[in-house]
């Protein structure tokens, strides 16, 4: 027996954090359409009432919002859906819904629609009956063999069955020595009632014995439900079968014989009407439901049985004839017509994973080369051999390609910064004669320098010059870096070129982190924390923050505060107990600049110790929740951009145009009236300068917008390289990937050309098979319409990582990573979503390398709280 997974036809996930059981999908033709297609019913504990009709182009589509027909919110937690002729005076279909102390009966009725957006679909409440006792399930059927409607039996908690002649209350029945509920349903072959006792017996109840008997308690009920007087409830059969039961089926088919399937925990039984086992199957695995339906094989049935394997195993009787691989465990199993296919299966799992599949394979593809049984010319071999040594010796000769003046530079550029923040110096030495020199300093912004251009006079050898300048925050958000770059260009004079030949030397400089933030009182609550684990003790930061912490004070030796000069505070803690460090801020992009200072001090520490093993990890939640919502802030910011500038166009061709009208009437020889020309000009004047001041204002909302979008960038790429041990080339590839633009343009943005980087990855060196290798990306970066794509490709990266994923830019990397990766070949291409460990508006997982998810703030603060930070 070969193992498969189940193919995807369609699925979705339902709300967030909601809860599923197993009478919370029922699948029926509710609507009446009479099209003999099945929609999909399906209620939460949450409330939510949901119908699908789902209608993918191709199998594996992602959910479209037509296939959503109805979704209603009905306050109360919903245990069990059911679809049957419920209502009096028709044999239509209608809906009921089971609550706690409530069961309502729903007409679902569509409209069409005359417009594209599909057709109208609402519930009409027909009745409800409002319950006395805590209800547990129920079932429904044509009790007493009434024709062309359904009756419906509630069982309580308390062991009572409530029956209701469609909109009035029948009777009430206790069940003899009950304990606790059991699954509950209706033969109407026998018309009986079939549950499972806490006795761990299969116990049948006539229909007739229940109307005609009266309560074995004689316990007082109020009028509505107050019980009829008669015989003693008594049961029609009993069998033991040693286990609980997880469900119960009647089923009746015209080529099989009419019997009674029970599920237990290790068994699997089918009993006849009068309670003999027909057969029996013993598992050898946890069930989690079943559904029997109809065998091609005239005297057999087929059962689906759902396990908590993630399996789902198909038998004909007793007979295993396939198993299937599902994505999630399910608490319900049905077998629905849909779209024109029939026997889809729909699976629901206890956290909102709903999904119609069906069985297949993905065949392989794999065809073993042909060998090529001519023989080996070891001469040729040979010579091609020495060939190619000596083209290899050559090139290692002519490697040194530079000028052997380059190697001892001509020109040093020395950057100083001085510790009081006053100023800052850099020098300039020439050991030749350089003529124009020019100096250029950079820094990032909100940072700004008094005078960033400098021109020399021409420098003797030997000499130098030194310029003073001062760098200060510009604006009201802290800088993404703290890094800036000076550059010098000159010319160096030369026999055959007097002009000189143009040359650039330049050299990096860090400005000290008191330049944007100050010693504050630390901050006990913070909505982001993060965790970095160390292999060393703790330092205390007393050695590592002097110019933060006063030596007199002790306590600040394990715990640190800092305050941005826009207001925003940062706590920095380290553990006395364990070799972590926790930074926590109310603001994510804060955490950036005070993690990427602890880990450089950390490391600027450990090197004067001459200590070579020191490294840092990240092992606790990747924040993308949080990144992602800085995402949309600066896409939101972009598309107002451009809503502005579609408004001032619009306004400005109306302004030019009244200006038109106007100057047609000054020029005219006969006077006329201006017919509010001018009062129209004034206000037309007023809402371009209206205009214009929104569109300057939201430009400064979205350069603040990415300037925080690339502090949580980099923090993102740090937090990924420790959670992975990335190399220094991979953490440049990360970089390149989601840092390609200095600054934000309307013409090219920083959302698609991260989404086009991501891409390029997700198809090179992450591609899970050959075929998403030959997929072709876009050749035109264009501003996106919204960001889920980018949201999707960013944590799908993420897994792909977390499994084992190696960052490349070369292509044979790229192509021997696409065998280590899990996955295929397949015939019917997956979801977008392959990995299904993505939860849409929720968080995303990534099993056994560190979850991605939102972390939750812990309030308070001690000494040991980075200890518990993050913990599995």
């Amino acid at each position: 027996m070969s193992l498969f997974k189940a193919r995807d036809w369609w699925s979705t996930v339902l709300g967030e954090k909601e809860e599923f059981d197993q009478g919370c999908l029922c699948v029926a033709d509710v609507d009446n359409s009479g099209s003999g297609q099945d929609k999909i019913i399906v209620g939460s504990y949450m409330g939510y009432l949901r119908i699908f009709n789902p209608r993918p182009v191709k199998p594996g589509d992602e959910i479209q919002p037509e296939d959503l027909l109805l979704e209603v919110q009905l306050r109360e937690p919903i245990l069990q859906v059911e679809v049957g002729k419920f209502v009096s005076g028709t044999e239509g279909l209608h809906l009921a819904v089971l609550h706690c102390r409530k069961l309502c009966v729903y007409a679902v009725s569509g409209t069409l629609g005359n417009v594209e957006h599909g057709n109208q679909y609402q519930i009409k409440l027909m009745y409800e009956h409002n319950l006395q006792r805590t209800a547990c399930n129920m079932t429904y059927g044509p009790f007493g063999g009434v024709k062309g409607r359904d009756l419906i039996c509630i069982q309580s908690m308390d062991g009572m069955l409530m029956l209701f002649e469609q909109e009035s209350y029948a009777f009430g029945r206790f069940l003899p020595g009950f304990l606790l509920p059991g699954p509950l349903t209706y033969s109407s072959r026998t018309d009986s009632f079939i549950t499972v006792s806490s006795c761990r017996q299969v116990e049948s109840y006539k229909y007739q014995v229940l109307a005609f008997a009266t309560d074995a308690d004689e316990r007082q009920e109020t009028e509505q439900q107050k019980l009829s007087s008669g015989k003693r409830v008594a049961v029609d059969w009993v069998l033991n079968i040693g286990e609980q039961a997880l469900d119960i089926r009647v089923v009746s088919f015209n080529q099989a014989v009419s019997s009674v399937f029970v599920l237990g925990e290790r068994n699997f039984f089918c009993l006849k009407d009068n309670g003999q086992i027909r057969f029996m199957k013993k598992l050898d695995y946890s069930p989690s439901c079943f559904i029997p339906y109809c065998s091609v094989k005239e005297g057999t049935i087929n059962t689906l049985v759902g396990n908590h394997s993630k399996m789902l195993n198909v038998y004909q009787d007793i007979t295993l004839k396939w198993a299937t691989q599902l994505p999630h465990i399910p608490v319900s199993v049905k077998v629905a017509n849909l779209q024109d296919l029939k026997g889809v299966i729909v699976t629901l799992t206890d956290d909102g994973h709903l999904q119609c599949s069906y069985l297949g394979t993905d065949p392989s593809l794999f065809q073993a080369p042909r060998v090529d049984s001519r023989e080996i010319n070891y001469e040729e071999f040979e010579a091609e051999m020495k060939e190619l040594q000596k083209i290899i010796k050559e090139a290692t000769k002519t490697q040194d390609i530079l000028p052997k003046s380059e190697k001892h530079r001509d020109l040093i550029v020395t950057a100083e910064v001085s510790p009081d923040l006053d100023a800052e110096s850099i020098t300039i030495q020439s050991r030749v004669t350089a003529q124009k020199p020019n100096l250029a300093v950079c820094v990032q912004a909100p940072l700004a320098v008094t005078c960033d251009q400098f021109v020399f006079d021409d420098l003797e050898p030997d000499s130098s010059e030194t310029v003073v300048l001062s760098v200060f925050l510009k604006g009201n958000c802290s800088p993404s870096e703290l890094e800036g770059n000076c550059m010098v260009s000159y010319n160096i004079p030369t026999e055959l070129n007097p002009e000189g030949i143009p040359k650039v030397a330049q050299c990096n400089f860090r400005l000290p982190l008191r330049l944007v933030c100050s010693p504050a009182q630390p901050s006990k609550a913070a909505n982001h924390k993060i965790t970095i684990d160390t292999n060393k003790p703790p330092i205390s930061f007393l050695t590592i923050f002097p110019d933060f912490v006063d030596p007199s004070e002790d306590d600040q030796a394990n715990v640190l505060g800092f305050q941005f000069l826009t207001g925003s505070k940062t706590t920095l803690l380290a553990s006395k107990t364990s070799q972590r460090y926790r930074i926590q801020s109310d603001q994510l992009e804060d955490l950036w600049l005070i993690t990427r200072e602890l880990t450089l001090r950390l490391e600027e520490h450990f090197k004067k110790q001459n200590c070579k093993d020191f490294a840092c990890t990240f092992s606790g939640s990747i924040p993308l929740q949080e990144y992602f919502e800085l995402i949309d802030r600066h896409f939101e910011l972009r598309l107002n951009a451009e809503k502005f500038q579609e408004l001032l166009s619009e306004r400005a061709v109306q302004f030019r145009a009244i200006e038109r009208r106007l100057l047609t009437r000054f020029k005219d020889k006969t006077p006329a009236p201006l017919q509010h020309l001018d009062t129209l000009l004034e206000g037309t004047f007023r809402e371009v300068i209206a205009l214009a001041d929104a569109a300057e204002e939201n430009q400064a909302n979205v350069f603040q917008a990415f300037t925080k979008l690339k502090s949580a960038t980099h923090l993102m790429i740090m937090l990924i390289s420790l959670w992975q041990k990335l190399s220094t080339d991979q953490v440049a590839v990360l970089e390149a990937t989601f840092l390609p633009l200095a600054e934000d343009t309307p013409e090219l943005g920083w959302e698609e050309t991260v989404d086009a980087a991501i891409s390029y990855l997700l198809r090179t060196c992450l591609s899970k098979s050959s075929k998403e290798q030959a997929l072709t990306l876009s050749s035109q970066l264009r501003m996106p319409k919204d960001t889920s794509r980018l949201k999707k490709n960013i944590t799908l990266f993420c897994d792909r990582l977390a499994k084992g994923g190696r960052l490349s830019l070369s292509t044979d990397s790229a192509t021997q990573q696409a065998t280590v990766m899990p996955g295929g070949c397949t015939t019917i291409p997956e979801s977008d979503l392959e990995e299904r460990t993505v939860i849409p508006g929720s968080t995303a997982t990534v099993p056994s390398h560190g979850q991605i998810a939102k972390q939750k703030s812990k309030p308070g603060l001690s000494e040991d709280a980075a200890e518990q930070a993050e913990k599995p």
